[in-house]
């Protein structure tokens, strides 16, 4: 009897998801009034167009958007209940199926954007790489081996794609960042280290770099911009120079919430979908209006014509050096939306690259995770929901009978020009001067 009752309800939650996407428009959400989180960036933006724009409404959602002082608290608050969801770094869900964060898990439906973070050097720095010649942009982070004293740099959060973009970047020019060392209870990151990392929050960073604190940061708009715009640093190179094409932010939810509200969690990836395509249509033709609309004090708080550099396209580099960049930030080209298994697995690397993992993982670790973090099945069926609706086509997703969630190696694009094979996470660690190679 008991086997019956569990085959039975194993059917029943079957079903209800091969319906939902035919009942998810006219069915109400199971919870219908929600508290979403995020941190002060652009990337924030699919959140309050969604909320703006009436998409959240659409869905019979009433949504109240809380700003957070920085991704710990945002993290724990999802964790623990107190937001039902939040604009999240992609690494945070991965830790925490990783178990990282404790036994709580968070998962994904859903990718805000791809890119939209840069590195920049105080200008003291770049004064001092100047004096010899002037310096190629983007920068081959070798050209900091010349600078006499040791550098500190800013990131926002040890499993943000900041981390890793930064350490990434500083490897490849020869420069060890620091291993995290979890087993002996050190957790800085600078074990070994050639250059100092530490956490700043994304607000800050310009005043860190303004006070020395830091020589340089790695952080999302539209804070690299408003340190330029301030003569304070140089940007020197953009995460899509770094590795490009890979999951910057997603709607980070606890993993029993999403099991709880299934019908309301597709209802929010529906209407960020729609907010991310409103993003990046006609050729990014509504970003001006939506810098306006996050340059407010109670989104990201800070001058629109500097959240406009890098949201209509074009991105300043050195003082003068303003350069044409329309995948700048993408909220929904390229499949931008989609959680690729593949990028999961990216990140899971850079864990045990650098020591957050204490331990050496077998391929089939990485991707087992990556599907638990990843969830491929909610996101499917909002998008059908969405196409059945007469809102989107079929073209405008991948082919759903086809996608492994891995992409090819050639889809992705990384500053050393190394090849990333997801399905070998382990032989692509194998490839690396620096850091650990299991």
């Amino acid at each position: 009897m008991k086997q019956m009752k569990t085959n039975t309800t194993l059917w029943l939650s079957g079903l209800l998801w091969l319906l939902l996407p035919w009942c998810s428009h006219s069915a109400q959400a199971e919870k219908p009034q929600l508290t979403l989180g995020f941190v002060k960036l652009t990337d924030m933006a699919p959140l309050a167009v969604a909320l703006e724009q009436g998409f959240f409404d659409d869905e019979g959602l009433s949504v109240q958007l809380e700003a957070q002082p920085n991704w710990k608290v945002l993290q724990d608050r999802v964790l623990d209940g107190q937001l039902d969801g939040a604009h999240m770094l992609a690494g945070q869900v991965l830790a925490s199926q990783a178990g990282l964060t404790g036994s709580e898990k968070l998962q994904t439906a859903l990718v805000l954007d791809l890119h939209g973070n840069a590195c920049t050097l105080s200008k003291q720095i770049w004064q001092q790489l100047s004096a010899k010649n002037q310096p190629a942009i983007p920068l081959n982070a070798a050209a900091l081996q010349g600078i006499s004293q040791q550098l500190k740099f800013g990131m926002v959060f040890p499993v943000s794609s900041h981390n890793y973009e930064l350490r990434y970047w500083l490897a490849a020019g020869g420069l060890h960042p620091g291993f995290y060392a979890p087993k002996s209870g050190d957790n800085s990151g600078q074990l070994d280290a050639d250059v100092l990392i530490s956490v700043v929050p994304p607000p800050q960073m310009p005043a860190a770099l303004e006070a020395g604190t830091v020589a340089g940061f790695c952080v999302g708009e539209p804070w690299n911009q408003q340190a330029a715009a301030r003569k304070l640093g140089v940007p020197v190179i953009s995460n899509s120079d770094i590795r490009g094409y890979m999951a910057e932010k997603v709607l980070g939810v606890n993993a029993r919430w999403a099991a709880k509200y299934p019908l309301t969690q597709q209802k929010l990836v529906k209407a960020l979908i729609r907010a991310g395509y409103w993003l990046d249509e006609k050729d990014n033709a509504n970003r001006a209006a939506a810098a306006e609309l996050i340059s407010a004090p109670h989104y990201v708080g800070a001058d629109a014509a500097i959240i406009k550099r890098s949201m209509t396209g074009q991105f300043e580099y050195a003082p003068g050096d303003v350069r044409k960049a329309a995948d700048f930030n993408v909220f929904f080209r390229h499949h931008a939306t989609y959680p690729f298994y593949s990028d999961a697995i990216w990140y899971l690397t850079q864990m045990r690259r650098w020591g957050q993992l204490s331990e050496a993982k077998p391929d089939s670790w990485y991707l087992t995770t990556a599907k638990a973090a990843f969830n491929t099945d909610a996101y499917q069926q909002a998008a059908r929901a969405l196409i059945a609706e007469g809102k989107f086509k079929a073209s405008d997703f991948p082919d759903f009978a086809r996608e492994s969630g891995i992409k090819a190696p050639g889809q992705y694009k990384f500053a050393d020009g190394k090849t990333f094979d997801a399905k070998a996470p382990n032989q692509y660690l194998q490839q690396f001067d620096i850091g650990y190679k299991d």
